[in-house]
C-alpha cells in the first residue's frame, strides 16, 4: 500500500494541473489488442532477480539484472486471447460489441504488479491514472492474478474503482473480506475444500504418517493452520513440516540451492513415504532445486516417495531446469480445479507463432527461452547458439515448458472471459429494454460501466462451450470440484496427467472422493504395490494400538486383547467385547456364536443321573412293598410303621424329583421343581424327626406316672409330619405368589455357552427352602444324638443318627459346590445330591431291616432283636463311610471340572511394510 500511495503522488506531482502524456518507462512486457471494451489481465510469466538491496547507492528505476521466463504460463495470456476472440466471432453474444485485451506482467513483484495495475487504468503505454485524457482504456473487468499475494495487490486498487477482479490461480483468503473486498470474484473453489479432499485421499489409502512442505510465507501459514486440525482429527500425523524460503527477486538462487540441498537432504532418507506439498509460483521451484541438488551431489535415491501436491502447483520448468530429472515426481498425485478442454484450443494453439499477433510483447521472451534461440540479431545473439526460424512447434516442447492440451489455471482464465461477456451482454439487454417517456431508449455501449457487472455477476449462470455449468456461489467463489490427477513422467523430461477420480464436498456422504486406484501409476520402485506410509506396521486383527509415551498418536505399539474381548479390524485403538450371544475365538479377532446348553436326557451325564434316579425309585419301591408284606413282624412294627410308610412313600417321590431338573427349562418345570423338591423333602425330614421324637417319647412313657404317657399314638407322629411340612408348604407357596421361578438364559457364566436355566425369582426365598429343611434335619439329627443311648433292642435312633449325618454332609458340601459351578455340571449337582441324601435316608434306616426281612427271616422276633444290635452298628458305620466317601469324590470331580481354564498364548502378527 505504501507503494500504491508512492506511485499516486509522483503522479499527481507530475500532472498537477494539466494532463499530458507521461515519459515514465513503460513495462516491457505487454500484450494489446484494442474493443469497444476491455478485459484486462495480469499473468505471472516472467521473473526478475537482482542482487539485493543495502540503500548504500542509487538504484536503477527497474533493478534487474536478468529476466526469466516460465514459458508454461504463457498458456495463461493464449487462453485469454482464444476465449476473446471465441466471444467476438459469437453472433449470440455481444452482436455489436468487440472486446479487447490488455494484458501485463506482475513480474512475481509487489511494486511492478501496483504499477502493472496502474497502467491497466491508463491509456495504452501511459501511467495517468484517474484522469479523462486522450484514448481510455474503457476496462470493463480483470482477469488475474495467479498468486494470491498478486491478486491482493492488484485488489486494493481495483476495488476503490468497483471494477470486476477475476482471480484463476490461488484461492486468496483475504480476500474473501467482502466488506473491504467486493469486486472480486475466485474462479478456483474455497481452499477448504481441497483441505478436506487431501484428509480424505490420506484416509483412502491409509496413509497415516507425512511430511509436509510449504512456503515459508502468509500462505503456508493458513495452509498449515487450516491442514493442521483436520489431520489431527482423522488420525494423520505430520512426522515433520518444513517450510522452504519464500523466493523473492533479490534472492541469490546459487546460494539458496546449496542451503536447501543440505537442510533438507535428511528428510528426504525419513521413512515417510508420503509428503504433502503447497506453494505458488515460483516459491515452489525451491523444491525442483534442492531434490535435483540431493541427486547431483549426495547420490541420495528419491525413489520410494509420493508426492501429493495441491492445485496452485504444476510442474514447470524454467530455461535453467529444462534438463532436470522429472523421474522422482513419478507417480506424484495432485488436485486441479475441475476442468475440460473446449472445443479448438488445440488447434489455436497449433496456429500461435512469433509473429502470430502484432501486440504480442511477450512472445519473444517466450520462444527464445523455450526453444533455445534467438528471434533478432543483436548483441543477446550470442546466449542463444540458433536462430529461431519462426516455424518451430509448440507441440515439440516437454510438458514442464509447455502443455498443448488447457491446464485448469487457463481454464478459469477461459471461463472468467466467458462470465464476463455473458453478464455485458445481459446488462446490454437490459439497457436496450429500457422504456423513457414512452419510446424505447437505446443507450450506446460506451456509457457501461464496470461497477454496473455486478448485480449480474452475482446471479451469473452459464454453460461454457465445453459444457461445464459456471456460477459463483455467496461470496464470490467458484463452484466446482475438484480432479484427482495422476502424473506418470519420463526420461526425456516429459509427462502425461492421468484423471483418476474426482472430489466433490457438495456429493453424498461417501461418494465425494471418488479414486479408480487401478488407473494409478506408483513409482517403479513400489512395483505397482500400494505404498504404506505409517510411523510403524499395522496391528492386525486380535491386538490394538498402544501409544507410545513422547510420541505422536501416529506412534503405537500393538498389545495382544485382553481376555473377552476382540479386535477385528486393523488398527483398532481398543478391542471391544462381543455380544452377549457371543464369545471370542483364540486368536481374539473374531466373535463365535454361542451355544445354548442344558443338561440333555440323552447325554452321557443325563444317562446317568436318569438311571440312578430310577435305580433308587426301583429300590425305594421293593423296600416299601417287602415292609407292607411283612407289616405286622417285629422288626417292621418295632418303630411306627405308618411313619415308615410315610417316608418311604416320600423317599420314592424325591427320585423321580429329580428328573425335573434334566431337559430344557420349561414353565412347568421350573415352578416344580425347587418347589416339589422342597416340600417332598420336608416330609421324610419330619418323618425321620416324628420317628426320632416317637422313640424317645415312647421311652419316657415307660416310666410310671410320666407326664409323657399321654402323648403316646400316632397323633403325635401325625402332627409332627403334617405342622412341619405344612410351613413349607406355606413358604413354597409365598415363593410362588410373589416371585415365582421362570426360565432364563444366562450369557455370562460361561465364556463359549449361553446356559438355559430357570431363574429362582426370590433368592431369598429359595434359600429360606433350603434353610429351613436345613434346620429340620439339624433338629432331627441333635434329638436322634441324644437318643442313641437308650436301650437298642427298640432303639432306632442311632440309625437316624447315621441318616441324618450323611443328609447334612450332602447338603452341607451342596452349597459351596452349587456356587462354585455353572451350567449343566450345576444342575447335576443338585441332582447328585438329592439321590446321595434319599439314598442316605434309605440306606442307614431302612438297609438293616430289609437285611433281617429277606436274608435273616429267623431273627425278626422279640427276642432276637436285641442281639442283632451290634452287628447292625457296624453295618451301619460301613454304608456310612461309603456313603460319604462317595459324596466327597463326586464333589471334587464336578469342581475340578468346572474350574478347567484354557488358556492359550497368541502372537499379533503383523504385515510387514
Amino acid at each position: 500500500m505504501v507503494v500504491l500511495v508512492l506511485l499516486l503522488h509522483t503522479v499527481n506531482e507530475i500532472h498537477s494541473t494539466t494532463c499530458h502524456w507521461s515519459d515514465t518507462v513503460p513495462i516491457p512486457h505487454d500484450f494489446d489488442q484494442p474493443g469497444d471494451y476491455t478485459v484486462g489481465g495480469m499473468t505471472s510469466q516472467v521473473f526478475f532477480y537482482s542482487d539485493a538491496v543495502f540503500f548504500k547507492e542509487q538504484p536503477t528505476q527497474m533493478l534487474l539484472n536478468e529476466a526469466l521466463v516460465l514459458p508454461k504460463n504463457y498458456q495463461h495470456l493464449l487462453a485469454l486471447v482464444f476465449a476473446i476472440h471465441e466471444i467476438n466471432e459469437d453472433l449470440k453474444i455481444l452482436p455489436n460489441i468487440t472486446l479487447g485485451i490488455r494484458i501485463y506482467d506482475s513480474y512475481h513483484n509487489a511494486q511492478m504488479t501496483y504499477k502493472s495495475t496502474l497502467n491497466l487504468l491508463s491509456a495504452r503505454r501511459r501511467l495517468i491514472p484517474n484522469y479523462k485524457c486522450g484514448l481510455q482504456s474503457n476496462l470493463i473487468a480483470v482477469i488475474g492474478g495467479l498468486g494470491s499475494e498478486t491478486s491482493l495487490h492488484m485488489a486494493t486498487i481495483f476495488n476503490l474503482y468497483r471494477i470486476p477482479q477475476f482471480t484463476y490461480g490461488s484461492f486468496a483468503p483475504g480476500l474473501r473480506d467482502k466488506a473491504r473486498f467486493l469486486s472480486v470474484y475466485q474462479m478456483v473453489p474455497n481452499e477448504v475444500d481441497q483441505y478436506r479432499g487431501i484428509v480424505l485421499l490420506l484416509q483412502h489409502f491409509r496413509w497415516t504418517w507425512i511430511g509436509i512442505f510449504v512456503v515459508d510465507d502468509d500462505n503456508g501459514e493458513n495452509f498449515l493452520q487450516m491442514l493442521a486440525p483436520l489431520l489431527s482429527h482423522n488420525g494423520i500425523c505430520p512426522a515433520f513440516v518444513e517450510r522452504t524460503p519464500e523466493l523473492t527477486y533479490t534472492h541469490d538462487i546459487t546460494d539458496l540451492f546449496f542451503k536447501l540441498i543440505e537442510r533438507n537432504v535428511i528428510l528426504m532418507e525419513n521413512r515417510v513415504k508420503v509428503f504433502i506439498v503447497n506453494g505458488e509460483y515460483p516459491s515452489m521451484m525451491n523444491m525442483r532445486f534442492m531434490l535435483y541438488g540431493a541427486l547431483l551431489m549426495h547420490s541420495l535415491s528419491l525413489s520410494g516417495k509420493v508426492w501429493i501436491v495441491t492445485s496452485q502447483w504444476d510442474f514447470a520448468s524454467m530455461t535453467i531446469q529444462k534438463n532436470w530429472n522429472l523421474q522422482p515426481f513419478h507417480g506424484a498425485i495432485s488436485f486441479a480445479v475441475h476442468s475440460k478442454e473446449p472445443l479448438g484450443f488445440r488447434n489455436f494453439l497449433q496456429m500461435v507463432r512469433p509473429s502470430w499477433a502484432k501486440g504480442d510483447g511477450f512472445i519473444q521472451n517466450f520462444w527464445e527461452q523455450a526453444f533455445n534461440c534467438s528471434l533478432t540479431l543483436s548483441d543477446r545473439d550470442d546466449e542463444y547458439k540458433n536462430t529461431c526460424t519462426g516455424a518451430e512447434k509448440l507441440e515439440t516442447l516437454p510438458g514442464p515448458f509447455f502443455e498443448m492440451s488447457m491446464t485448469s489455471h487457463s481454464y478459469g482464465v477461459y471461463n472468467a472471459a466467458h462470465a464476463v461477456a455473458h453478464v455485458l451482454h445481459a446488462l446490454s439487454e437490459s439497457r436496450s429494454n429500457l422504456k423513457l417517456f414512452g419510446s424505447r431508449l437505446q443507450l450506446k455501449h460506451q456509457t457501461m460501466q464496470p461497477w454496473q457487472l455486478h448485480p449480474f455477476l452475482e446471479n451469473v449462470l452459464f454453460n461454457n462451450s465445453a459444457g461445464d455449468t459456471v456460477h459463483f456461489d455467496e461470496n464470490g467463489e467458484l463452484v466446482a470440484g475438484f480432479d484427482i490427477i495422476n502424473w506418470v513422467t519420463f526420461s526425456n523430461s516429459s509427462f502425461i496427467k492421468v484423471n483418476v477420480g474426482s472430489l466433490d464436498l457438495r456429493a453424498p456422504l461417501g461418494e465425494k472422493l471418488t479414486i479408480n486406484d487401478a488407473l494409478i501409476a506408483w513409482h517403479g520402485s513400489f512395483n505397482q504395490v500400494l505404498p504404506l506410509s505409517l510411523c510403524n506396521n499395522h496391528c492386525g486383527p486380535g491386538c490394538r494400538r498402544q501409544r507410545k509415551e513422547e510420541k505422536p498418536f501416529c506412534c503405537y505399539d500393538c498389545t495382544p486383547c485382553p481376555e473377552g474381548k476382540i479386535s477385528d479390524q486393523m488398527d483398532m485403538d481398543d478391542c471391544v467385547s462381543c455380544p452377549e450371544d457371543r464369545y471370542p475365538n483364540q486368536g481374539h479377532d473374531q466373535c463365535m456364536p454361542k451355544t445354548p446348553t442344558f443338561l440333555l436326557f440323552e447325554e452321557p451325564l443325563g444317562i446317568l443321573l436318569t438311571f440312578l434316579a430310577l435305580l433308587l425309585s426301583l429300590a425305594t419301591a421293593l423296600v416299601l412293598v417287602v415292609f407292607v408284606k411283612y407289616q405286622d413282624t417285629p422288626i417292621v412294627k418295632a418303630n411306627n410303621r405308618n411313619l415308615s410308610y410315610v417316608l418311604l412313600a416320600s423317599l420314592l417321590l424325591c427320585s423321580p424329583c429329580s428328573l425335573l431338573f434334566i431337559g430344557q427349562p420349561t414353565q412347568v418345570t421350573c415352578l416344580l421343581r425347587q418347589t416339589a423338591f422342597g416340600i417332598i423333602f420336608s416330609v421324610s425330614v419330619s418323618s425321620v424327626l416324628a420317628k426320632t421324637v416317637t422313640v424317645v417319647v415312647a421311652f419316657l412313657a415307660s416310666k410310671p406316672g410320666n407326664v409323657f404317657r399321654k402323648w403316646m399314638g400316632k397323633k403325635l407322629s401325625v402332627r409332627i409330619v403334617f405342622s412341619c411340612s405344612l410351613v413349607q408348604v406355606g413358604i413354597c407357596a409365598i415363593w410362588l405368589g410373589t416371585s415365582p421361578p421362570f426360565p432364563d438364559v444366562d450369557r455370562h457364566s460361561l465364556t463359549e455357552e449361553i446356559i438355559l436355566v430357570c431363574n429362582e425369582g426370590s433368592v431369598t426365598t429359595f434359600y429360606c427352602v433350603l434353610g429351613y429343611m436345613g434346620f429340620l434335619a439339624a433338629i432331627t439329627f441333635t434329638v436322634a444324638f441324644l437318643a442313641r443311648k437308650l436301650p437298642d433292642a427298640f432303639n432306632e435312633a442311632k440309625f437316624i443318627t447315621f441318616s441324618m449325618l450323611v443328609f447334612c454332609s450332602v447338603w452341607l458340601s451342596f452349597v459351596p459346590t452349587y456356587l462354585s459351578t455353572r451350567g449343566k455340571s450345576m444342575v447335576a449337582v443338585e441332582i447328585f445330591s438329592i439321590l446321595a441324601s434319599s439314598a442316605g435316608l434309605l440306606g442307614c434306616i431302612f438297609s438293616p431291616k430289609f437285611y433281617v426281612l429277606i436274608l435273616r427271616p429267623e431273627l425278626n422276633s422279640k427276642e432276637n432283636l436285641k442281639h442283632l444290635t451290634n452287628r447292625r452298628r457296624s453295618l451301619l458305620l460301613h454304608l456310612v463311610f461309603g456313603v460319604l466317601w462317595g459324596r466327597v469324590t463326586m464333589s471334587i470331580h464336578v469342581n475340578f471340572r468346572m474350574r478347567e481354564v484354557h488358556d492359550t498364548e497368541k502372537n499379533c502378527t503383523y504385515p510387514q511394510i
